[in-house]
């Protein structure tokens, strides 16, 4: 299922998703939208939404909200850096291993 905020749904990228699709007005939307009609999360490659929902969806597992699978699809290292912040994050003890 594609869930698209309505301002990206005005840029031309409606009907280019497989499977149903799911206007919302705003971003928070979008997010409960996902949370509320998906078996697990995959990760894309993407920008500072995708960024703030990765976030969202880590810390509601950490927070036992959902206990949906999470994928990080990887392309080309695109994530490499983050993966290394987030070791760099558990070191320090801001975060589990277990989460």
């Amino acid at each position: 299922m594609g869930v698209v905020p309505k301002a990206l749904a005005k840029r031309d990228i409606i009907s280019k998703t497989i499977g149903e699709e799911l206007q919302v007005p705003t971003m928070s939307d979008r997010l409960n939208a996902m949370f509320n009609h998906v078996d697990a999360f995959i990760v894309l490659p993407g920008g500072l939404g995708t960024l703030e929902e990765i976030f969202y969806i880590f810390s509601w597992a950490q927070l036992h909200i959902h206990h949906k699978p999470i994928c990080m699809l990887n392309v080309n290292s695109f994530y490499d850096n983050l993966l290394s912040f987030l070791d760099q994050v558990m070191e320090h003890e801001f975060l589990t291993s277990s989460a």
